[in-house]
């Protein structure tokens, strides 16, 4: 035997052996980290949630209602501070995302979220809505969100919602500028009568 032999006999290599504890170790430090970060962002969510206290509970659709211009279903998608997309409002369950169902009265919005708080907007309270494309934390293609804009506690509120049907948004955001015009001209007339 040539000594190159012999001595590749002599020194048998084995397969590398996995580091099962190292690979343990970060697998769980991985998951640490992913739990840190979670609840960082749970921390956030609730002190934004504290910040915006101040907002008054949502009210209640009234018990006559009234026959409803307009039904929708689909889904309610977050609110913010009117004009500033990204500024989500959490407080009093503004924040949680939810299958939707809309009905437009002579009175007011009517808000019903399954799993979720309803709400309801009264027709005194609604500022106009408008066809975008996103609204904090949801982006759709250009005119796939009807955001409808309404006033609770002295604060301007842009809320988002996605009809499984698009095609309606259109009809929506008329029949609220209708009614939110009509109601402002209202108040209006009222306040001149007053003085």
């Amino acid at each position: 035997m040539t000594p190159s032999l012999i001595h590749l006999a002599a020194a048998p290599h084995s397969a590398p052996v996995t580091d099962w504890a190292g690979r343990i170790a970060w697998v769980v430090g991985l998951l640490v980290f992913v739990v840190f970060v979670y609840w960082l962002m749970r921390q956030g969510w609730k002190w934004r949630g504290t910040l915006q206290g101040d907002l008054p509970e949502l009210p209640s659709a009234p018990a006559d209602a009234g026959e409803a211009r307009l039904a929708l279903s689909g889904r309610y998608h977050g609110s913010t501070t009117a004009g500033q997309w990204l500024d989500r409002i959490v407080a009093r369950g503004l924040g949680t995302r939810s299958r939707a169902e809309l009905a437009l009265t002579d009175r007011g919005l009517d808000v019903v979220r399954p799993g979720a708080t309803d709400f309801f907007v009264p027709a005194a309270a609604l500022r106009g809505a408008r066809l975008d494309k996103g609204i904090a934390g949801k982006v759709l293609p250009e005119g796939g969100l009807l955001v409808v804009t309404w006033e609770h506690g002295g604060k301007q509120i842009d809320s988002g919602f996605r009809s499984d049907r698009a095609a309606e948004h259109a009809a929506w955001v008329e029949a609220i500028n209708q009614l939110s015009s009509t109601e402002h001209t209202t108040e209006h007339t009222e306040t001149e009568g007053a003085r």
